[in-house]
């Protein structure tokens, strides 16, 4: 993170613990976490607005690009009467339907043989191993 070796760790661990004292040292220590911890907040909170920002800015370039190819589409290929333009956003009725065949739908599933339902065997409960006939 900043460098520091583990040699250099523990000549820090052996300065805080002479300078501070062994009493004092686990309290220092939650303070230094805590501040740690804050710092660490930060600078996510500030690398999440960076982030936003940036993807704010490539989705208005994104934008601009698909206006200026929306143009360039229209332009190529203008409508050429409203008549046209209605029967073209009019929907289409669909085909009628065979009476013997049903219509072909990739959601729903297609059964091949009607399944069998048997009754499930009547058992007497075995014994358990633990317990003495008696």
């Amino acid at each position: 993170m900043f460098g520091v070796d583990s040699s250099e760790f523990l000549l820090i661990a052996v300065v805080a613990l002479v300078v501070i004292g062994p009493r004092d040292l686990p309290k220092a220590m939650r303070v230094v976490g805590y501040w740690v911890g804050k710092a660490r907040g930060v600078s996510r909170s500030f690398r999440q607005g960076f982030d936003n920002m940036v993807r704010e800015a490539e989705l208005e370039e994104m934008e601009k690009r698909w206006a200026a190819e929306n143009a360039r589409i229209m332009a190529e290929h203008p409508a050429s009467s409203d008549a046209e333009s209605q029967a073209a956003a009019e929907p289409v009725a669909p085909a009628p339907l065979d009476a013997d065949r049903p219509p072909h739908d990739a959601d729903v599933p297609v059964m091949v043989e009607k399944p069998v339902v048997t009754a499930a065997p009547e058992h007497a409960p075995a014994p358990r191993p633990d317990s003495t006939p008696s």
